[in-house]
């Protein structure tokens, strides 16, 4: 055979082997354990929900999902780390409202654009969020609650789990469409928030539905009203932010799955796929439940569209508002 018969030829074999290298590469996928990483500190609901899923999510995809906590700036941290790995899909990350939405919303030198650096994959379940009051205050249900702040302006603190997080950015919002003033004290975490609360320390708290539950439950916190599609069976006599009037405040907190952008479709789509089979399963959907979590299991369009929307709602609030980081 000519030279150069053998040049072109060994080329076309170059450009198919080429052209079918990352179809070939996908049905591999994946050869090695993947790590989940998620944004926040070991125990709250962002961990549990990715523990949760990381057992069946492993075994539907014939490899390990091992779960790695890198907490730290409200999600930030972890969500710019996830940002800068390799798009190979074996280092994903958890997305939340607070490391997608609230928190690059309110602070300039977040490291990562939230709707360009990401590859949006599945959002698993979403949590909703809730105004309660120490037993103490004079207000037990949302007719009377709005009053009393209404009529004190200034009087009433609220107490969040941080600057930029989902709890301060929903109640600014609430603010701005009640025209009320209530004063923020941000603390290091949902727990030591809620701790203060109870103890009567600050009189209201805006917290997702997990954390502040137990305490519901137990009469040392009063449900006041809730963000959700529809009324909770564990709080059927609290009304939701759309039966008063709120819709725009009517957001629950969400628990997805992403890689860094470019991450291909093929991967994507069988992570996806891997997600939604797991949750299938009754006992893994029972034990986010029991979170207070209610399963999403949306598609990588649907989900992107997710964080689009809520990155946009809470640029809004800190424009209007004049939020700045404390």
């Amino acid at each position: 055979m000519q030279r150069r018969q053998w040049a072109a030829l060994t080329g076309t074999v170059m450009l198919a082997a080429l052209a079918g290298a990352p179809a070939a590469w996908a049905q591999k996928y994946p050869e090695r354990p993947i790590e989940l990483q998620v944004p926040f500190a070991a125990g709250g609901t962002t961990d549990i929900v990715a523990r949760v899923i990381a057992d069946p999510l492993g075994k539907t995809l014939g490899q390990p999902v091992v779960v790695i906590n890198k907490a730290g700036g409200g999600g930030i941290v972890g969500a710019a780390e996830t940002a800068r790995v390799a798009p190979d899909g074996y280092k994903l990350g958890v997305a939340t409202v607070s490391s997608t939405a609230s928190n690059p919303a309110i602070n300039p030198k977040v490291p990562y654009n939230p709707v360009t650096d990401f590859t949006p994959i599945i959002n698993i379940a979403a949590t909703p969020n809730i105004i309660a009051v120490n037993p103490s205050f004079p207000a037990k249900d949302y007719k009377s609650f709005l009053e009393e702040i209404k009529k004190s302006p200034g009087r009433y603190s609220y107490a969040s789990s941080g600057t930029g997080g989902i709890g301060h950015m929903l109640m600014e919002l609430y603010k701005s469409m009640t025209s009320t003033f209530v004063t923020h004290i941000p603390y290091r975490g949902a727990g030591p928030a809620l701790n203060d609360v109870v103890a009567g320390q600050v009189p209201i708290i805006f917290d997702n539905l997990p954390s502040a539950l137990p305490f519901i439950k137990a009469g040392r916190l009063v449900p006041i009203v809730v963000s959700a599609p529809e009324r909770l069976k564990e709080l059927p006599n609290v009304p939701t932010f759309k039966e008063v009037g709120l819709e725009p405040v009517n957001r629950m907190a969400y628990y997805g799955i992403l890689g860094p952008k470019g991450l291909p479709k093929d991967v994507v789509d069988k992570i996806s796929a891997g997600t939604k089979k797991a949750l299938e399963d009754p006992a893994v959907r029972k034990r986010i439940e029991d979170t207070g979590s209610l399963i999403v299991a949306n598609t990588p369009e649907q989900f992107a569209a997710q964080i689009k929307a809520e990155y946009a709602v809470y640029q809004e609030v800190v424009k209007k508002q004049n939020l700045k980081l404390d």
